[in-house]
């Protein structure tokens, strides 16, 4: 008798060469969209903030979906930090009214949403654990924002902008990242990544 075995795939979880230049290329895309964001955020979020101060994070999600969006893709450890970083350090290089604190955020924001995918040893990319790393990267980017932009802020604004900054971070950060990676995958060109290959195996 023929006894048949079935193997688990093991889990790479080294970086590869197109792993660093695809998460590089995707730091730098969406440090792109951080410089328009820069712009356009406060014409946009400035009658939130006048409807009720602290409202205006709700914007905050455009800085945080990079380092989400590339744990997504790479699914290595040190991936949503990098992405994150980078685009920080376009937006920083590029110029804008924040200067260098912006890698500030981004070293926070980052570390916000690779946490969450630690805590799941790398291995659960299911859409809630991309909305939880949207949140916990919102929730690191108001406690960043409140220290170094409104210190001794009072406690109905702090309330306001740490929830903002966490739905918009969920939201924007975290599901919508999902959804793109899941739009990348359907047109192969994820298919070098496991993200790829499992989404297009599902269809």
């Amino acid at each position: 008798m023929t006894k048949t075995t079935t193997s688990t795939p093991t889990r790479n979880l080294k970086w590869r060469v197109v792993d660093i230049v695809v998460a590089s290329v995707i730091g730098v895309a969406s440090g792109a969209i951080f410089l328009v964001w820069n712009v356009a955020s406060g014409p946009l979020t400035d009658p939130l903030k006048l409807l009720l101060p602290g409202l205006q994070a709700l914007g905050g999600g455009f800085w945080l979906f990079a380092g989400v969006l590339t744990g997504l893709v790479i699914r290595k450890p040190g991936a949503a930090l990098y992405g994150e970083l980078v685009a920080a350090a376009v937006s920083a290089l590029v110029g804008n009214q924040w200067g260098p604190t912006t890698l500030v955020s981004g070293l926070t924001q980052g570390l916000g949403a690779e946490l969450v995918f630690l805590v799941f040893l790398y291995a659960n990319w299911r859409v809630w654990v991309a909305i939880l790393a949207g949140a916990v990267a919102g929730l690191a980017m108001a406690v960043t924002d409140l220290l170094i932009w409104y210190p001794g802020a009072a406690t109905l604004f702090m309330t306001v902008y740490t929830i903002s900054g966490i739905v918009s971070g969920a939201v924007i950060a975290g599901f919508l990242s999902w959804l793109a990676v899941r739009g990348l995958a359907k047109t192969g060109a994820l298919d070098r990544f496991a993200s790829g290959r499992e989404t297009t195996a599902r269809v």
